[in-house]
This record gives structure tokens, C-alpha cells and sequence, in this order.
């Protein structure tokens, strides 16, 4: 039998009192006392890391799944006589069905729930995985990569539902950060397991035992997986630190249409759109370009081909890092948001440069900085719709918009890239394009974004007289 929910332990941190005296094991260390703060710094227990980590790993293998074909698209091509422009389609197929299922799979996680959702959907990539090890050429690939995504469509509105319920809004930001560096882990763990797998089983073989993974994380989740209120394992003292941190629940009827009327809306999307645009360049045609370009065998990419992984690895801690620290320190949410979104835009920019490298170190250099860069800023734009959320109901859909239009990146940037390879044999275009890109990026947070806060009905224009 479930457990029944626990009432809320309070409505909201800033009512807790300070006590008048404390013992001296109550004294809090320096700088943990701060307006508009906790008060006392105590030790609230560590399951929802336990849970935060349980969810990125599962990102993680959604990513090692959605980079395998990446990596095994040089041997597929060859194997199936697909040229780069057959390529290109094929790499952007799991974004068409990926972003026509976005809006729904966010919208059904708030309907639902994670637990369901997450579940489902590691179950059917998994055996879609495990179908591309089946697949005879083009059409078949094709196909199988379109229901690969539609199913991982609910997982990054579920990952940031998951956090709104887990965390409190004082470490949201680093929580994001960190369900979100499991897509680069996993990216770049795909690189050299992948490889390694291809060289000792094949890429038919590579695919099955990925899919496995997949099956064996969404089983494990569903089993696991239990909402604060309802888990056996948080203490009463946890509970209420995650609950003293949330924005009080208020009902709101706000519709999808009222919510894509909303500048703050508009302006997160375009910018997560330029995000993905430098981002789902490694997990496409990054591997083509290194191996085609610098002459690289697929074991010496291997090794070299994770170099800009880690860095994002990194990226995704500190830009989470800063952000959060940033706003315990006093700093409003807007610009604890918008100081990551618009430097690591800015810092994304290098992979521009890379397009004029002399050596492959000096590429790979170039390409590190703005993967560092790119994921920095995505450790806080995966905060905003928990941030910007008029109730708690909202946050996957809101998560769902965002996710739809940014993830138009993953359909154009990869047709884009092997249309201009297929007329100027060269990355030169591209690498350009990319770093256009990112620069908009830093000029929509910066500008267009407006103050960070719960989003209201609009007024007609009638009121407004």
C-alpha cells in the first residue's frame, strides 16, 4: 500500500522564526544567516540528491541512446550508400517526432506525473534502441528514429517537474544544472562506449546493448520513483526544507494559448532555440566533422572526441553553481538568471572560431569553450519554468513550449549542415552559423527576456484604457 501524503509542514520559509537563544551546536557557520534567508542552516538529509542523481543517469542513458547513431553514422553510411544530404535527414529525424510530441508529453506530465511518464518513455526508446541494431537502410532508420522521439519527449519536462517537486527554489537552478549535465555525460560517455562497442561487436550490436540500459533505468524508476509527500525515506525536517522553499500554491486556469502570449515565454524559447542550435551540433555532425576533417580513425576519436563533453560536463555544474549562489547571496532571480544565460551565450560564440583552426587541438580547444559555455547557460533556462510558472500545474507545460521550439534546432541545424557540406565539402559555413547563433542567443536573454516572476493572465486591452 502507498503511504499516505504528509500535510505541508508550512507555506512558506519566510514565516519560520529565528529561536532567541541558541545552543552551541545550533550556532551557523558564517554566512549562512542572510535577509530574506533560512535563518539557521541545519542539516535537512540528502535524499533528494539521491533522487536528482537517480534522474540524471536516466538522462544520461536517454543521451547515450540519442548520440549512438551519431557516432555510428560514418560505418551506417557506408554500410547503407547514404550520402551526406540521406544523412543529414536521417540525423534530424528523432527531432521531428521529438518536437511534434513535446507539448503533449509535457502537458501529460503535469496530468500524470513523472513517474509515470519518465517510466513509460525510457521503456519505449529503449526498444527502439534496440530496433536500430534491425534496420536495412534508409526508410527503416527513418522510421525507428521517429518513434525514439516522440518517447523521449516527456524526459526533460518530467526532470524539471521533478525538480519543482523535490527541491526548493534556492537550489533549483544547480538541480537543473545537473539533471542537465547527464545529457552531456551521457553524450560523452556514447562517444567512446559506443566506439568501443562498434570495434568489438559491431554497430548493430552497440545498438542493442544501449536499449538495454534504457529498459533497465525505466523499469528501475518506475519501481522507485515516489513524490515527496509520499516517499518512505524523506525525514520530516527534509520534507520541510524542500516545502519552506516552494512559491505558495495558487490555482490558475492559464491555457497554452495564454501562455504563448507571454513575452517571458517567447523570449525563453527563442533563446533555448539558439542554445540547442550550437548543442546539437556534438550530438549530430560533431563526429563526422572531427573524423572527416582531421582524418581521425574512429578509436583516436574515441579518445579525443570526449574533450568537449567533459567541459560541458564542468560548464553544467558551474553555470548552476553561480546561478544559485547568486541568488542566496541577495541577488534578485532575474539577474541570478540572466548573468549565466547571457556570458555563457557570449562564451558559445568561440565555436565560430573553431571553423578557421589550423590543428585539431586548437578545434577541439575552440569547440570545449563553447560546449563550457552553452551548458553553463542551460543549467539556468532549465530553472525558468519552475521559476516562471503561475502554479505548480504549469511546469511541464511551460517546459514542454520551450523544449518544442528549441528543439526545432535539432530538425533545421542538421538538414542545414549537410546541405552546405554537400556544396562546399567544408565546415567552414556551419561553424559560422553557429557562432551568428549563439551570439542572438546572448542578445534575446539579455534584452527580450523581461524580469523573472510568476506569469499573470494578460489584461485586454480594455482594462488597460
Amino acid at each position: 500500500m502507498r503511504p499516505e501524503p504528509r500535510p505541508a509542514l508550512m507555506a512558506d520559509r519566510h514565516e519560520r522564526a529565528v529561536p532567541e537563544a541558541l545552543t552551541p551546536d545550533q550556532v551557523p557557520p558564517t554566512g549562512s544567516i542572510r535577509a530574506g534567508g533560512t535563518g539557521i542552516r541545519r542539516r535537512t538529509g540528502w535524499v533528494r540528491y539521491g533522487v536528482l542523481t537517480f534522474l540524471s543517469v536516466g538522462i544520461a542513458i536517454n543521451y547515450i541512446d540519442r548520440t549512438a547513431l551519431s557516432v555510428a553514422m560514418p560505418e551506417i553510411a557506408k554500410d547503407f550508400g547514404l550520402d551526406s544530404a540521406a544523412t543529414g535527414v536521417i540525423l534530424s529525424s528523432f527531432f521531428w517526432a521529438y518536437v511534434v510530441f513535446m507539448l503533449p508529453g509535457g502537458y501529460l506530465v503535469d496530468k500524470i506525473g513523472p513517474k509515470f511518464m519518465l517510466g513509460l518513455g525510457s521503456v519505449i526508446w529503449g526498444l527502439s534502441t534496440i530496433a536500430l541494431g534491425f534496420t536495412r537502410g534508409f526508410m527503416s532508420l527513418f522510421i525507428v528514429r521517429l518513434v525514439m522521439g516522440a518517447s523521449e519527449a516527456p524526459s526533460y519536462p518530467g526532470a524539471s517537474r521533478t525538480v519543482r517537486d523535490w527541491f526548493p527554489k534556492s537550489e533549483r537552478s544547480f538541480a537543473s544544472g545537473t539533471f542537465n549535465v547527464g545529457s552531456k555525460v551521457g553524450a560523452t560517455l556514447a562517444i567512446p562506449f559506443v566506439s568501443i562497442l562498434i570495434g568489438s561487436i559491431g554497430w548493430r550490436g552497440a545498438f542493442m546493448v544501449a536499449g538495454v540500459l534504457a529498459l533497465l533505468w525505466g523499469l528501475g524508476w518506475w519501481v522507485a520513483y515516489r513524490s515527496p509527500q509520499h516517499s518512505k525515506m524523506l525525514s520530516d525536517r527534509e520534507l520541510e526544507h524542500i516545502e519552506a522553499g516552494q512559491e505558495p500554491e495558487t490555482a490558475s486556469d492559464m491555457k497554452i494559448t495564454g501562455l504563448l502570449s507571454q513575452r517571458t515565454i517567447q523570449a525563453m524559447s527563442v533563446g533555448f532555440f539558439c542554445v540547442n542550435f550550437v548543442s546539437y551540433f556534438f550530438f549530430t555532425w560533431f563526429p563526422t566533422y572531427m573524423i572527416n576533417t582531421f582524418h581521425l580513425s574512429i578509436l583516436s576519436f574515441g579518445f579525443i572526441g570526449t574533450l568537449p563533453g567533459i567541459a560541458a560536463i564542468i560548464g553544467g555544474f558551474v553555470g548552476g553553481w553561480v546561478s544559485d549562489g547568486m541568488y542566496r547571496r541577495g541577488y534578485s532571480v532575474t539577474t541570478a538568471r540572466k548573468v549565466p544565460l547571457v556570458v555563457g551565450m557570449l562564451g558559445s560564440t568561440a565555436i565560430a572560431f573553431a571553423a578557421f583552426s589550423p590543428s585539431v587541438w586548437t578545434a577541439v580547444t575552440l569547440l570545449c569553450v563553447s560546449n563550457f559555455a552553452a551548458t553553463g547557460a542551460a543549467s539556468a533556462l532549465w530553472a525558468l519554468p519552475t521559476d516562471v510558472a503561475p502554479s505548480r500545474a504549469h511546469v511541464g507545460t511551460i517546459g514542454g513550449i520551450q523544449n518544442t521550439v528549441s528543439n526545432t534546432a535539432g530538425i533545421i541545424g542538421p538538414i542545414v549542415i549537410g546541405f552546405i557540406m554537400g556544396f562546399s565539402g567544408s565546415f567552414v559555413i556551419p561553424l559560422i552559423v553557429a557562432g551568428v547563433v549563439s551570439l542572438a542567443g546572448a542578445l534575446t536573454y539579455a534584452f527580450w527576456l523581461p524580469k523573472i516572476k510568476p506569469l499573470e493572465p494578460r489584461k485586454p486591452r480594455s482594462a488597460l484604457v
